[in-house]
């Protein structure tokens, strides 16, 4: 059985928010029974720890994981900065804040990796990535990460700050090692899992498409031309239902206007109407009337799939409510479902911890109220151990989303 813990505080100095966070801790492991991993008095059971901060402590990150390490010396931690961070059904947006959750993982069940360390296991299975937006060709790195897992699935994002774009990766302290800095900007870190760790992934996109699912016929760089043999830019007025003749109705529909693509021979949607993981969205960045094209916030390729879309309030609730209903039937699958479908079921498992990562700008702004995403989530899953951030780009599989989010579960063994 494992045991994940979680705290958070926040307050105008750092080191002070920490000091509220490990007595949180410290409160949790005392009333923990004698027979779970860090009760009865256990020094050293929790191995892998999750730190984010919100950007107002980035300046304070070394001291910060200096602290950490000195409280906690035989954990290894992972984590970094976000405009937001979250913890179960709470966020802190635009405050200084720190959320983080201990794991009692066994040590040979993980490793750290990054530009200092590079992942040198052959057995890992999974990986939480944390990367910088700022690093160049950011989506073939992670698509070259998830080839070096065998299940080629990743989870995680990418940092978003104000100031520093920070991220943790600091193995626990032993004599004799390296001497590693353990704070970074630029590239990427985090944790890999082996398949002892057992663990289910969703992501959200929370866009409502628009138009059909139309194929590219034309396309150089980031020029869509021609969509299913005709102009990509009628193609868009007429899922629109606008014409640019009268632009004071098209500019606030087309601003509002995203694009979901997809490979060719992917899968465009998951259940119902809303994007499949398969689909990652962008912006529409402009029109080009002379040539009768559309320009995106990707490099488009023929063959692929693209669908126009928005974002929505309404579907970005029913589809973060779909993907924890999704995690909830994986744990407990009607029987008679699971026979058919030649799956065992196994009764009783139990989610042990989480780690959510949404876009910077979702969160209660985008769900109508403070905390209200979280809410959402906590109100599915229940008062599960969660943390996470609200990043500047979000990761699953091998795909670099936005506007997204993804939840990760850990399953009790």
């Amino acid at each position: 059985m494992h045991t994940f813990l979680t705290a958070h505080a926040t307050h105008p100095d750092a080191h002070m928010a920490l000091a509220l966070v490990a007595a949180q801790i410290d409160a949790q492991r005392a009333v923990l029974p004698p027979s779970s991993s860090g009760g009865g008095g256990a020094a050293e059971p929790f191995r892998l720890g999750f730190v984010y901060i919100t950007d107002h402590y980035a300046a304070r990150a070394e001291a910060l994981l200096g602290e950490l390490r000195t409280r906690w010396p035989w954990v290894s931690w992972v984590g970094g900065v976000g405009i937001g961070v979250a913890v179960s059904g709470v966020e802190y947006f635009d405050e200084p804040a720190l959320v983080l959750m201990l794991a009692d993982l066994p040590p040979d069940s993980f490793e750290l990796y990054s530009g200092e360390r590079p992942l040198v296991r052959s057995d890992v299975h999974t990986a939480l990535v944390h990367g910088d937006a700022q690093t160049p060709d950011m989506g073939e790195l992670v698509a070259e990460l998830a080839q070096r897992t065998a299940s080629g699935y990743l989870f995680g994002g990418l940092m978003a700050s104000r100031s520093r774009s920070v991220q943790f990766c600091a193995p626990a302290v032993s004599p004799g090692s390296a001497a590693l800095t353990g704070v970074y900007e630029g590239g990427v870190s985090g944790v890999a899992f082996t398949r002892e760790v057992a663990l289910l992934s969703r992501v959200s996109q929370g866009c409502q498409p628009i138009g059909p699912v139309r194929q590219v016929d034309e396309a150089r760089d980031h020029i869509v031309a021609v969509l299913d043999g005709k102009s990509a830019l009628s193609c868009l007025l007429n899922d629109l239902h606008i014409d640019l003749d009268h632009p004071r109705e098209a500019v606030p529909r087309l601003r509002a206007t995203l694009v979901g693509l997809t490979g060719a021979r992917d899968d465009v949607f998951g259940r119902g109407s809303q994007f499949g993981s398969d689909t990652w969205v962008r912006h529409l960045i402009g029109l080009d009337p002379m040539h009768h094209a559309v320009a995106v916030a990707a490099r488009v390729e023929p063959g692929m799939q693209l669908t126009f879309c928005t974002r929505n309030v309404d579907a970005a609730r029913r589809d973060l409510v779909r993907i924890c209903a999704e995690i909830r039937e994986e744990l407990s699958p009607d029987p008679d479902e699971a026979a058919a479908a030649g799956q065992a079921v196994v009764p009783g498992t139990r989610i042990a911890g989480a780690v959510f990562v949404s876009c910077s700008g979702r969160g209660g702004p985008h769900f109508g109220g403070p905390s209200a995403e979280l809410q959402l989530v906590r109100h599915a899953l229940g008062d599960v151990p969660l943390v996470g951030f609200f990043a500047n780009g979000e990761i699953a599989r091998h795909h670099l989303y936005g506007y997204a989010a993804v939840l990760t579960v850990f399953l009790q063994s």
